[in-house]
């Protein structure tokens, strides 16, 4: 016979009063008992049985919810931190929350942050994961893939040793990476512009400079340039494969300068990882996919990088991988403390102290905030001239032949009646 869910409590009820007051053999005895007659296991049966003995409320009730905690960083916290986040061009979390008090304090002092003194200590407050948290929905709203337009080199790569970590003191400022990004916009035919990009490994201190095309003289040009608004002298110089590198001319100029000149391996593109990373966060974040052909948009990039090197060097904190450790097939790497290559330069003893009060100089006569504002400015302005040269032609209408053609059309209807 086959008991009911109702009968089942039933018998239940019945037994868990002498189940409460029997020792441990009648208890024993009781659940088997209890077991035989409705089919539990066991262990169900106890738990029926505790329930049974247990108090019930009458009716349906349900469980109050917690009153939830008031939050600690409020919406004044919020929207100081979205403005923040927004001068330092949309950063992680763990290269914000070490840089917080710097830039809140050089943002208060430049009258671009009104908040109170508990906002900033609570903004300044806050952990790296809770800054990822609080932006997540707006992170969300922001996220572009480019191709390589890196032609082989001559010969000559022969003569150029490939770079080997052995050889490169990385420990000291001076030893960059350099490379090309092209700006096709899809369309790899005619002239357009390059951009150079040069990347110091220990440091991060970076500069860009805009090309007419990816020609040997103009990248060479660049380069001297580039090596004059470094803070520091350049000591080696790390390539890919290209063709605008790979030449006599870059060649015997290193040798006249006493500069160390390496080449990455060919197909191996993570060989230049710190400078293909700039590419990234520097140059394409900032100026995208489009095509720059001509003279203006040149001189528009130009002026656009140069308000990119402050922001990047001086307000754009960044972190080192200090080691790598592999388990299997799991890799555990460990990164410093988030700082700006302007504060790496500071802290480097082999800076020269004349170095660094110029930049400290610079440093001081910034604001973050309208730096942000001109760049954002020139990136309109650069994005209107490329739409400028994508409007439809508009040809001019010329009345006289359209009255031609109506005049002989008359005619014809004319003599056909």
């Amino acid at each position: 016979m086959v008991l009911t869910m109702r009968e089942r409590q039933a018998v239940t009820r019945t037994v868990a009063t002498r189940y409460r007051s029997a020792s441990k053999g009648a208890k024993k005895q009781i659940l088997d008992e209890l077991c035989a007659t409705t089919g539990w296991h066991r262990d169900h049966a106890r738990k029926a049985l505790r329930q049974a003995l247990g108090t019930r409320p009458v009716g349906r009730t349900r469980r109050k919810p917690a009153k939830p905690r008031p939050p600690k960083y409020g919406e004044e916290v919020i929207a100081a931190l979205r403005k923040v986040w927004a001068v330092m061009n949309c950063a992680a979390g763990k290269r914000m929350a070490p840089f917080m008090a710097e830039i809140v304090e050089r943002l208060r002092g430049c009258g671009e942050l009104d908040i109170t003194d508990e906002t900033a200590a609570l903004l300044c407050s806050m952990s790296a994961a809770t800054i990822d948290r609080r932006l997540a929905a707006d992170r969300k709203k922001l996220a572009l893939k480019g191709r390589s337009g890196t032609k082989p080199g001559t010969l000559l790569k022969s003569q150029i040793p490939i770079r080997t970590w052995a050889q490169w003191d990385e420990q000291r400022p001076g030893f960059v990476e350099i490379d090309c990004v092209g700006h096709e916009g899809g369309d790899p035919s005619g002239d357009f512009c390059q951009t150079l990009t040069v990347t110091d490994i220990h440091t991060g201190w970076t500069e860009t400079q805009a090309v007419k095309n990816k020609a040997q003289k103009w990248v060479f040009a660049a380069l001297v340039d580039i090596r004059e608004a470094f803070p520091f002298p350049i000591k080696g110089i790390d390539s890919d494969n290209g063709s605008e590198f790979i030449n006599h001319h870059l060649v015997r100029w290193c040798e006249e300068h006493e500069l160390t000149f390496t080449r990455s391996r060919a197909g191996n593109k993570n060989d230049g990882a710190h400078v293909e990373e700039k590419n990234w966060s520097v140059v394409r974040k900032a100026v995208g996919y489009h095509r720059y052909d001509t003279p203006a948009e040149q001189d528009l990039l130009n002026r656009l990088y140069g308000l990119l090197r402050l922001q990047n060097n001086f307000f754009s904190p960044s972190q080192k991988l200090i080691e790598k450790h592999r388990h299997g097939a799991k890799v555990t790497k460990r990164y410093d403390t988030a700082q700006t290559p302007y504060q790496r330069v500071l802290a480097d003893p082999n800076v020269t102290k004349k170095a660094k009060t110029a930049l400290t100089r610079l440093y001081t006569r910034l604001n973050p905030a309208q730096l942000r504002r001109d760049i954002l400015d020139l990136q309109d302005e650069i994005l209107a001239t490329v739409r400028a040269k994508h409007q439809p032609a508009r040809l001019p209408v010329d009345p006289a032949p359209t009255r031609a053609l109506s005049d002989e059309a008359t005619k014809r209807t004319t003599r056909a009646s």
